[in-house]
């Protein structure tokens, strides 16, 4: 147990220190292939160690894997020439090679060499293949990405140019200078995004995002300048019109629909469009032109969410904000489809009883005969999803239909895939308790036959081949024993025959295809495994050639403590439940440390880490003397359907009890160092919500919170994500998992962070609890950020540390050291 008096200074160098200590203690070789020519050969940049790195060529026809050439001779080759060169530190990034390695071309600085035979080394005057970035649209903030790439920026201007790192927030950090005609080599990440402008006056010219493979930016004077704002274009809607002129012609005018001859000669087909209950611009055209859907709707409600800006950066006064934002309950826009016969010119009556209450309508288009025109039906409360065909006579059918008593889970499971020469649908279900696929006949609306089956989950199709009747898509759990969280590729016929795993190995796998899709490279990694690469048959998936196998010895040495996996039976005694442990790497298992969970149990997924990553921030945490966790409870997405439901009208349950099964039984199996009479937890966004929940409902158990940019109470939050899973009409269930309304209950230590713009989640929410908080006479820590966005608490450093501050202080029992001092 920590004293008052102990001096926590050393734990504090030691974590802040720790991404300084193994950023360059683990080299990771990621294999990204560049596929040489037309054919299925190619070569990957092999990184093994701080800026050393070499080339390798693959030829999977001979099953070789080997240098893409002498790296030796080219470095003195280079040397000879005046160029400082070092065989395991070229100065390239790319390579344009042949498959017999004969001939190797590569860019340094504005010149272009080939390096032939391994012998000969000269400049080359013709093009090369190289990966390049376009400039965007429009400048934007970084995305956090660990995936190391290079961009090589190429000044074609005649000026001096400066490169500035976007970050996070978009704000610009200069990094570097590019002199006219001249080159640099920038190691950045993919997704980051970097700002070109001229040296001298800084003016923009051009904003470029990092890819996952390494590239070249061009910049260029003829390029037009990019905006620094992101600007949303606002695109009218347009009519799908007839390929021939000859042909009638929807449209809408006057919020109604008419119809346009040959000749030019108009006539209106509906009378009842007004301002309120228009028809939308969109006309779907039959394939021959006689008949047009078109949709009418009602307008969703204005539902306006004001923000104020204490401290702009280019005005003293403060700034008011506003913005459209429909939270659970509001008025949606209702769409009704409504079927016209452009030859008799009138309307198709059809009865809209099988899409009454919609969320949401899709267009899924004509079927093949152009006899009927489908759309995705998506009832509000979600526990309705259906295909709905209106025939051109009238009729209305339901096509396919699922149906729910707690939920359909729409946003993540959604999928169907129309074989139009044979009038089939592939269709995804949850409807025997897992998420499977299902071939549908669309004449008769019957289920053919199920294609997968078992207890596991399809995530995704990868893709669809029609003539073979094949599938190709990416499986959760499919490996019996292994971690159900696991992503493995694999192919099944659409009559269900023939289930083949492509993927191979105890981790989560991530393949890339050969251009002619006869090979693929499969990488798989675990927390406690670094990445595995391999190249497979991809008919077969046997192994032809190891690629690569990383290891983290080096950064166990610099000090990074491994992370642990670990199962145990959740509430009900029967079902596993999956975790992370992360220890200090001083662990001493003579003494006892606080344990900390972070959480985040929305329904869209499931959370704790499957692939390898060093997790720095929570290993930065562990290193101030705590056992940090992360769980996925009952509720979250990707097990079965009843492991779902549990979120189901219950967004307060979070998986809690699963939780503290979980850590409970963590604690007790050889890990007597781990003190459950100090346990804390934190989270951003939902996990935010669930943070403060766990002290709210189980304060018994977890004694201080963390709560980030929470939706306190489902009614204030966006209204997809609440009616997902919260459901509609809004009833007391709302109520019952409000922080707000049970704010009274709270035991334990609090720390609410919230920011001012929140364009997320409405801040009010936060502020609401503060209110609540207020009136039952609670104590809590507020740490309001003027300016900050959604996400805070993560996203700024300082508030990181607060929170750490904080965690030291309630869990440890003793004071972080003085920042305050001068």
């Amino acid at each position: 147990m920590s004293s008052s008096n102990q001096d926590v200074t050393p734990d504090f160098e030691r974590s802040a220190n720790l991404a300084n200590r193994i950023q360059n203690a683990y080299i990771e070789t990621t294999v990204s292939p560049r596929w040489i020519g037309s054919g299925n050969a190619f070569w990957y940049r092999r990184d093994f160690g701080a800026d050393q790195f070499s080339f390798v060529t693959v030829d999977p026809e001979q099953g070789l894997r080997q240098p893409s050439f002498d790296h030796e001779r080219l470095a003195k080759s280079l040397r000879d020439v005046g160029i400082e060169a070092n065989a395991d530190s070229l100065p390239l990034t790319s390579i344009d090679t042949s498959r017999d390695g004969k001939s190797v071309k590569f860019r340094i600085g504005e010149k272009i060499w080939e390096f032939r035979d391994n012998e000969t080394l000269a400049e080359y005057n013709g093009e090369i293949k190289e990966e390049s970035v376009t400039p965007l649209p429009s400048e934007q903030p970084s995305v956090s990405s660990e995936k190391s790439t290079f961009i090589t920026f190429i000044n074609l201007t005649k000026e001096s140019v400066a490169l500035f790192w976007i970050d996070y927030d978009g704000n610009p950090q200069r990094y570097a200078t590019v002199e006219a005609g001249k080159s640099k080599s920038m190691q950045t990440y993919s997704g980051h995004v970097w700002r070109a402008s001229y040296s001298d006056n800084g003016q923009l010219i051009a904003a470029f995002k990092a890819q996952d493979l390494d590239a070249i930016a061009i910049i260029e004077e003829e390029k037009p300048s990019v905006a620094k704002s992101i600007e949303k274009s606002s695109s009218l809607a347009l009519s799908q019109e007839p390929e021939s002129s000859d042909k009638p012609q929807a449209l809408v005018k006057e919020y109604n629909v008419w119809v346009r001859d040959a000749d030019g000669q108009e006539t209106q087909l509906s009378i009842n469009g007004t301002e309120g209950n228009p028809f939308d611009d969109t006309i779907y055209h039959s394939p021959n032109s006689q008949f047009a859907v078109a949709y009418q709707y009602t307008p969703e409600q204005t539902s306006t969410v004001y923000e104020v800006e204490s401290s702009p950066k280019d005005q003293i006064q403060p700034r008011l904000k506003q913005f459209q934002y429909l939270k659970p309950g509001d008025n949606v826009r209702v769409d009704r489809p409504r079927m016209f016969d452009l030859t008799e010119k009138k309307e198709v009556t059809t009865d809209d009883a099988l899409f009454q209450n919609p969320y949401s309508i899709d267009d899924m288009g004509w079927s093949a005969d152009g006899q009927e025109y489908r759309f995705l039906y998506n009832q509000r409360g979600h526990q309705v999803l259906r295909i709905v065909g209106l025939n051109t006579q009238g009729q209305v059918r339901s096509v396919i239909e699922e149906s729910s008593t707690t939920f359909v889970d729409y946003s993540q499971k959604e999928y169907y895939h129309e074989i139009r020469d044979s009038n089939e649908m592939i269709w995804a279900s949850e409807r025997d308790g897992w998420n499977q696929l299902y071939l549908f006949d669309l004449q008769t609306a019957n289920m053919k036959n199920q294609i997968t089956r078992g207890e596991w989950n399809v995530r995704s199709v990868e893709s669809v081949d029609e003539e073979k009747r094949q599938i190709w898509l990416k499986a959760f759990g499919a490996v019996e024993g292994q971690d159900p969280y696991y992503a493995q590729l694999a192919r099944v016929n659409f009559d269900g025959s023939d289930f083949t795993l492509l993927t191979s190995g105890d981790g989560t796998h991530t393949w890339t295809w050969s251009p002619d899709r006869k090979y693929l490279i499969d990488t798989w990694s675990r927390v406690d495994l670094a990445p595995k690469s391999v190249l497979r048959n991809a008919e077969t998936g046997e192994q032809v050639v190891a690629l690569e196998e990383n290891n983290f010895d080096n950064l166990i040495q610099a000090g990074w403590a491994p992370t642990e996996r670990f199962t145990a039976h959740g509430r009900d005694g029967k079902t596993m439940i999956h975790g992370i442990i992360i220890p200090p790497s001083q662990l001493d298992p003579n003494k006892r440390y606080p344990v900390i969970e972070q959480i985040y149990a929305g329904p869209q997924d499931f959370f704790v880490p499957k692939s390898f990553s060093t997790l720095t921030r929570q290993h930065e945490l562990a290193e101030l003397g705590f056992i940090v966790v992360q769980v996925d409870g009952m509720g979250t997405n990707w097990r079965s359907k009843a492991f779902h439901d549990h979120c189901h009208k219950n967004l307060k349950d979070a998986g809690l009890p699963d939780r503290i099964a979980w850590i409970t039984a963590a604690a007790s199996q050889s890990r007597s160092w781990m003190d459950l009479s100090r346990v804390g937890i934190y989270g951003g966004s939902a996990g935010g919500q669930s943070a403060l929940g766990a002290l709210l409902w189980h304060g018994d158990f977890y004694k201080a919170a963390a709560a980030d940019s929470g939706c306190h109470d489902n009614r204030m939050d966006k209204i997809w994500w609440n009616e997902a899973w919260m459901g509609w009409p809004v009833d007391q269930a709302y109520a019952d998992s409000s922080n707000v309304v049970h704010a009274g209950r709270l035991s334990g230590a609090l720390m609410l962070i919230v920011g001012e713009l929140d364009s997320n989640v409405d801040p009010a929410s936060t502020m609401q609890v503060v209110n609540a908080l207020n009136d039952a006479k609670k104590d809590y820590d507020l740490l309001f950020v003027p300016g900050a966005g959604h996400g805070v608490g993560s996203d700024r450093d300082f508030a990181v540390r607060r929170q750490r501050d904080f965690f030291v202080r309630h869990l440890m029992g003793v004071e972080p050291p003085k920042r305050n001092l001068g």
